[in-house]
């Protein structure tokens, strides 16, 4: 055999190799697709359903809002009240995450998907009972001064400070509705608004 056709004979049997380590770059390479779509259209798919948790979870901040915006309810608002999901307090060291944030929360009646909503109403103050009561401790809550019919919904020079002094109408006190809805996927939503309204 000449050494020509040795070199030749020695070539032939490279191109198996080349082309098992293309197919499998161009294996690898499919598998890493497909597993990429994959996450993709899950992390979608989660996202679609954080949002409709969102919107149901809006059924407590709504059903808080017209408990709270009832002319009856007024009165009731210095002490708590479990059957409405209203505390008269709120603690700042509290988070949604701690489990006395939730004491005296109302659960609504769980939905046709298997989605159960919980609300807790707060008020922004120390202490229950009057806002402005002094006896037998000072009571501290967070004020606004009152809106007026005026292009701005606080006027220049009025304070919005827990600590001020004196307002010249009527201040209003800080309600703040938490919401939160456990869906049966294991999903967990919380949404918050913050209500003003005067005592």
């Amino acid at each position: 055999m000449t050494p020509a056709r040795a070199r030749t004979a020695r070539q032939r049997g490279i191109a198996l190799p080349v082309i098992l380590i293309m197919l499998t770059v161009m294996l690898i390479g499919s598998i890493y697709l497909l597993k990429s779509s994959t996450s993709t259209t899950l992390t979608v798919t989660n996202l679609g359903y954080d949002a409709a948790l969102s919107k149901e979870a809006d059924l407590g901040i709504h059903t808080a809002f017209e408990w709270l915006a009832l002319p009856a309810t007024k009165p009731l608002l210095i002490a708590n009240n479990a059957a409405q999901g209203y505390v008269a307090t709120l603690n700042p060291a509290w988070t949604v995450s701690s489990p006395q944030f939730w004491t005296g929360a109302a659960t609504l009646p769980v939905d046709g998907s298997g989605n159960r909503v919980q609300y807790v109403i707060h008020r922004m103050c120390t202490f229950a009972g009057a806002y402005n009561a002094t006896l037998p401790v000072a009571n501290s809550c967070m004020l606004s001064a009152a809106k007026r019919g005026v292009a701005a919904a606080v006027a220049l020079g009025d304070s919005l400070s827990q600590n001020a002094p004196s307002y010249e109408d009527q201040p209003q006190l800080h309600y703040v509705v938490t919401a939160r809805i456990s869906g049966p996927r294991g999903g967990n939503v919380v949404t918050q608004a913050v209500v003003m309204m005067g005592p």
